[in-house]
């Protein structure tokens, strides 16, 4: 069934498919406004909401750039979204900030299953380094409050201090497992679920 699209919807998913081919990402909604030449970034957003129930679009929550065009001849392994970067992640430490509030990073749409609220952390410390995660790379977070058995999560402790490890449920206890033989696991009988990683990535000559 064709999908019927009024002449301000067609404008915004025509900028938006414009605007990834020359950028490989999608506008802010700030950018969207200002190539309709409206100033209520409210307008763009009750737009994009319907584009999504149309199933022309897709957003990723979170993103500071995260939109999809779908059944779009652009393809996805190109379209990077733009998460913001909310801090360091240390083993048995608190998330520390990002000294910019601001700051952000570009990852691949298909990273993500833009269903959930999305972020990247960098992280500190070797504790990873036997699935690949080694110390200043950066691990891309999509929030949820359950995990599986062997997933990679971001883990809040009962004393509120993070930490990045694989997840394990025991009969009468939480086991968080580094991946470095060098280190013992941590058990618990209380941990928050904050989100688990479903990618890596790594800035080299850094």
């Amino acid at each position: 069934m064709p999908i019927t699209l009024y002449k301000r919807q067609k404008q915004i998913v025509d900028f938006i498919g414009q605007y990834i081919s020359k950028f490989a990402t999608s506008p802010t909604l700030q950018e969207i406004a200002d190539s309709l030449g409206v100033s209520s970034l409210a307008t763009v957003h009750e737009h994009l909401q319907t584009l999504a129930k149309k199933g022309v679009i897709r957003r990723f929550e979170g993103a500071v750039r995260g939109i999809e065009l779908l059944n779009h001849k652009i393809g996805h392994s190109t379209l990077s979204i733009e998460l913001p970067i909310l801090g360091m992640i240390a083993a048995g430490s608190p998330i520390l900030p990002m000294t910019d509030p601001n700051a952000t990073m570009k990852v691949a749409s298909s990273m993500l299953s833009g269903k959930k609220r999305s972020y990247v952390l960098q992280v500190r410390g070797d504790s990873m380094i036997e699935e690949g995660i080694l110390d200043g790379d950066f691990v891309v977070i999509e929030e949820k409050k359950e995990a599986r058995d062997g997933e990679i999560v971001v883990a809040l402790l009962e004393n509120g201090l993070a930490t990045l490890k694989k997840f394990f449920k025991e009969a009468t206890r939480i086991r968080l497992e580094p991946a470095n033989s060098k280190m013992k696991p941590i058990y618990a009988q209380n941990v928050t679920i904050q989100g688990a990683v479903v990618g890596l990535v790594r800035r080299f000559g850094q």
